[in-house]
């Protein structure tokens, strides 16, 4: 079976180094999708094959938080890894990630070779 890092980013300059840092992970095949209602039904459709998900905050459709809490919420998926990537600023943000059951934030700019090691590490687990 395929192991399958999915992307959420609508914004192909930071998607790009996104998908090369993470492709390089062995064994990992890597999907760019560019919002979150398609990432929910993808995964929906192919959950078993997503090992984890990277995803921005602000996309259309349905962002990054609500992508997060339809994930995680009750009778969800508690154990698949999800980091976070935005611009977002907000001083709550961190905070309200944590609650939502995110398992990092990188805010932007980002390291691509950081969130490939902390990808490793969550999939290691």
């Amino acid at each position: 079976m395929r192991r399958v890092v999915l992307i959420v980013e609508d914004q192909e300059h930071s998607a790009a180094p996104l998908e090369i840092a993470l492709s390089k992970i062995a064994g990992i095949d890597v999907l760019l999708l560019s919002n979150g209602r398609d990432a929910l039904k993808l995964l929906r459709e192919r959950g078993r094959e997503i090992v984890a998900i990277v995803t921005d905050l602000h996309l259309p459709y349905m962002d990054g938080f609500e992508l997060i809490e339809a994930i995680r919420g009750p009778g969800k998926e508690p154990r698949l890894p999800i980091i976070v990537v935005s611009a977002d600023t907000h001083p709550d943000t961190p905070g309200r990630l944590k609650l939502l059951g995110a398992n990092a934030y990188f805010p932007k700019p980002y390291s691509p070779a950081k969130i490939r090691k902390a990808l490793e590490g969550l999939l290691a687990t």
